[in-house]
C-alpha cells in the first residue's frame, strides 16, 4: 500500500457519528424481528430536542445584514467579536486572554483541534493521547505523521478522579513525548479530571517542556456541582506551550453554526492562523456574529439546560444499572454515557449495526475511542427525554437477545 493510500485508510469513517447510513449491513446475522419505536440517533445530540440559545438567529441576521465587513473578517475572526469572547473566556476560566494575539475563531471545535494539532505535530513527533478519548485525536496524530503514545485512563477505578495513569504519562514525557492532548470532561465517559490530576498533568508538562492541548468543550455542562479545574488557571504550564479549545456548540445547541475557539500560546495561535488561511480562510463570517449570545444567555437558561440533561442522564443510568452485566460510571460533565456490556456475541461494531437495524437506535462503538474498548458503546443523551428512555429500553432488549 502506498503512503497516501495508507494515510487515508487510517481515517476510516465507517463508524463515525453521522456516517452510519453508509455502513454495509448485508452480512449481519440477525436474530428475531425488529422492535418498533421512534428512531433515536445517540451518535450526536438532537438540536430539535433542545432549542438553540435564544437570540442566536437574530444575531446571525444582524451579522448578515452588515454584509462584506462581517463576511470577510481577518483570518482570526472579527476583532470586536474576539474581544468579547476573550473577556468572557477570561472570566469563565479564571485567567486573562489577550484577544489580539492569543485567540482564534474556528469552524467548530473540530476545526480548532485540526488547526492546533496541525500546528504542533511534526513528522515522527511523539504525541500522548488518553484512552478512551475523542476519536479524532488518534486520527489526527496519525494524519500529521506523529507517533501515538496511548495513556491509560482507568475511569471505573474511582469516582474521585478520572483515573489517568500519571506514571505512564511521565514515562511518555521521559521518552520524548512532545504533546499531550486530552478532553475534560472526557469524551466518551463524561468523567472530570480532579484538581490533583490537572495540577499533576501541568507539573509534568512543565517539568519536561511538553505542550498540552486541552479540549474543554463540555465544561459548561457540569452535573451535581462537581468541581472543575481549568488547567490554564493553575499558572504552572508555560503559556506558550498551552492551547485550550472550547465552543458554543453542545450545551447551547449551536452546533449547526460551526463555531469554535482556540486560545493560549500566541506562537501557536499564529501558526493556526496561517494554517486556517489555506484550509477555510476563517470561521464563517456571518456565523461569527452568533458568538455575541455565548455566555450572555437569558437568566436561568444554562441552569435549566443543565438540569434537563441531568434528569435524562439519571433516567438512562437507572435503566442501564437495572440490567445485570452492564457497568457504567455516572456522567459528571457533558452529554455522554459509555456503558460496558458483558457477554455480547457479535463484536461491538456489528452489534451497533444490529441495534440500528433492529431497534432504530444509533450508538457509536467503543473501539472508536480506543481499540481495547470492544465491549463498550457511547451514546449522547442530549435527546428528547421520552424518546431516549424508550430507545434504551429497546437497546436493553437487543442486548439480551445477543448475549
Amino acid at each position: 500500500m502506498d503512503y497516501i493510500t495508507e494515510k487515508f485508510a487510517k481515517l476510516g469513517v465507517d463508524s463515525a457519528p453521522g456516517q452510519e447510513l453508509r455502513q454495509n449491513v448485508s452480512n449481519l446475522k440477525m436474530i428475531g424481528d425488529k422492535i418498533e419505536g421512534v428512531p433515536v440517533d445517540f451518535s450526536h445530540g438532537d438540536v430539535d430536542a433542545f432549542i438553540p440559545t435564544p437570540g442566536c438567529f437574530e444575531a446571525f441576521t444582524k451579522g448578515f445584514e452588515k454584509g462584506g465587513c462581517q463576511a470577510y473578517t481577518e483570518y482570526r475572526g472579527k476583532d470586536f467579536i474576539r474581544e468579547q469572547v476573550a473577556a468572557d473566556l477570561a472570566a469563565f476560566t479564571g485567567a486573562p486572554v489577550n484577544a489580539a494575539d492569543e485567540l482564534i475563531l474556528t469552524p467548530g471545535t473540530q476545526g480548532a483541534l485540526f488547526l492546533a494539532m496541525g500546528s504542533m505535530i511534526g513528522r515522527g513527533d511523539k504525541v500522548a493521547i488518553v484512552e478512551p478519548d475523542y476519536f479524532a485525536n488518534r486520527k489526527l496524530v496519525e494524519f500529521f505523521d506523529g507517533e501515538l503514545v496511548p495513556i491509560e485512563m482507568d475511569y471505573m477505578k474511582s469516582t474521585q478522579e478520572a483515573g489517568l495513569n500519571l506514571d505512564q504519562l511521565e514515562e511518555g514525557f521521559k521518552n520524548g513525548v512532545k504533546l499531550f492532548q486530552f478532553s475534560n470532561p472526557n469524551n466518551p465517559t463524561g468523567v472530570i479530571y480532579s484538581h490533583d490530576e490537572i495540577v499533576a498533568i501541568a507539573k509534568l508538562a512543565e517539568k519536561y517542556g511538553a505542550s498540552v492541548i486541552v479540549d474543554e468543550l463540555y465544561s459548561r455542562q457540569i452535573f451535581d456541582n462537581h468541581p472543575y479545574t481549568h488547567l490554564r488557571a493553575q499558572n504552572i504550564v508555560n503559556p506558550e506551550n498551552l492551547i485550550t479549545i472550547i465552543g458554543p456548540s453542545k450545551t447551547e445547541s449551536l452546533s449547526g453554526f460551526r463555531l469554535g475557539v482556540a486560545f493560549g500560546s500566541s506562537k501557536i495561535i499564529t501558526r493556526m492562523e496561517k494554517l486556517q488561511a489555506i484550509v477555510s480562510l476563517r470561521c464563517a463570517g456571518y456565523n461569527q456574529a452568533v458568538f455575541s449570545t455565548w455566555f450572555h444567555e437569558p437568566e436561568g437558561f444554562m441552569k435549566e439546560r443543565v438540569a434537563a440533561h441531568q434528569a435524562i442522564r439519571d433516567d438512562l443510568l437507572t435503566l442501564f444499572n437495572s440490567k445485570e452485566g452492564i457497568t457504567v460510571r455516572p456522567t459528571e460533565g457533558g452529554s455522554y454515557i459509555f456503558p460496558r456490556v458483558e457477554g455480547l456475541i457479535p463484536d461491538i461494531k456489528d452489534f451497533t449495526k444490529i441495534l440500528r437495524m433492529q431497534a432504530a437506535v444509533t450508538v457509536t462503538p467503543g473501539t472508536e475511542f480506543g481499540p481495547q474498548f470492544t465491549d463498550c458503546f457511547r451514546l449522547n443523551f442530549s435527546q428528547d427525554p421520552k424518546k431516549a428512555h424508550d430507545a434504551i429500553v429497546r437497546t436493553l432488549q437487543i442486548i439480551d437477545r445477543y448475549r
